[in-house]
């Protein structure tokens, strides 16, 4: 927990660096441009699995952000000489920029695309 916490606070400030914005502004418009507001679940009706488009409640919109910004980041810092840190802090600002090289809102547009095409 105290390595999680000193890895966001190092991203924190690498954010601050490179954008000269507040870092909490920042992630907050990160998590507004990477959540998603439609989902698919599945539904079986006699035998038969269909997706259905559903409306995401606003605490799981929150957590997939999140869920989404981290994997980026992770995903990123995986057999690459830059630290977690530095990948964390360049998810953060290309996801808050709404920019489609970021994991987390590829991954918005692609779920959203999903459900739109199920409905």
């Amino acid at each position: 927990k105290a390595k999680a916490a000193n890895i966001v606070r190092q991203a924190f400030e690498i954010v601050n660096l490179r954008t000269g914005k507040n870092p909490i502004e920042v992630l907050v418009r990160a998590m507004e441009n990477c959540s998603p507001c439609e989902d698919t679940t599945r539904i079986s009706y006699g035998g038969i699995v269909y997706h259905l488009s559903v409306d995401v409640a606003p605490q799981r919109r929150a957590d997939l952000a999140i869920r989404n910004i981290c994997e980026g980041a992770r995903q990123a810092a995986i057999n690459n000489p830059r630290s977690i840190e530095e990948c964390l802090a360049e998810e953060l600002v290309l996801a808050g920029s709404h920019d489609m090289k970021s994991f987390a809102v590829a991954k918005r547009h692609e779920t959203e695309r999903v459900a739109q095409a199920s409905r």
